[in-house]
């Protein structure tokens, strides 16, 4: 029987490690469980891009029963009271064969920060563009809030090429992401659209799309 492959807010127990507490962060030594059509598991693959990653983290897309067993043994090794279902995106520690974290945004930041060293492409982002985001990947957010926040996008993007200035951070993974939502970017508007196509050209988002 396949398992169920279940995005970060399903109600399983969620492996909270981290990596410089616990994991050290050596090249080559963590791999990705993501799943198609999972979007969180897009940011993550579009951030590993970014990040110049893709060399030292491997990734495995969940697509038979020899990738779904693997990852199965790496969630009983973490003894995080495993229940049958198998969440991702799920970042796994090879030496140890456990499960790392499935928490998207602690993969991310760890990614960004201790595996490629990069902190400045990952620098907080605003409370309100934070929000804005949120609430168009939230499939169950009224109409409203889903134009108030992309409103709000809009003039973000009025004023500066990417997400939060010059050039592409892993906030553009997220806001990439929820625009990429054939229910979103309809209702998009002209400095969004063309930021989705400037976007587009860039190897990282391009090759995630």
């Amino acid at each position: 029987m396949v398992p169920t492959v279940l995005p970060r807010t399903a109600p399983v127990p969620a492996p909270r490690g981290r990596i410089g507490a616990g994991f050290l962060p050596v090249p080559h030594r963590y791999h990705l469980y993501l799943a198609e059509g999972c979007p969180r598991s897009r940011r993550v693959r579009t951030a590993v891009a970014l990040l110049g990653l893709a060399d030292s983290v491997g990734t495995t897309v969940l697509a038979g029963p020899a990738s779904y067993a693997a990852l199965r043994r790496a969630y009983e090794a973490a003894g995080h009271h495993y229940d049958g279902t198998l969440a991702v995106p799920a970042l796994c520690d090879t030496w140890s064969g456990r499960v790392v974290s499935n928490h998207t945004p602690d993969i991310l930041d760890d990614l960004a920060v201790r595996l490629a060293g990069r902190p400045d492409l990952a620098p907080p982002a605003p409370a309100a563009f934070s929000s804005a985001v949120h609430a168009l990947l939230d499939p169950t957010a009224p109409p409203a809030g889903r134009s108030a926040a992309l409103d709000l996008l809009e003039r973000r993007l009025a004023v500066r090429p990417y997400a939060l200035g010059d050039r592409p951070t892993v906030a553009d993974a997220d806001l990439w992401v929820a625009l990429l939502d054939p229910a979103v970017l309809p209702a998009a508007g002209p400095h969004l659209r063309a930021y989705v196509r400037r976007l587009l050209a860039h190897p990282a988002f391009g090759a995630a799309s």
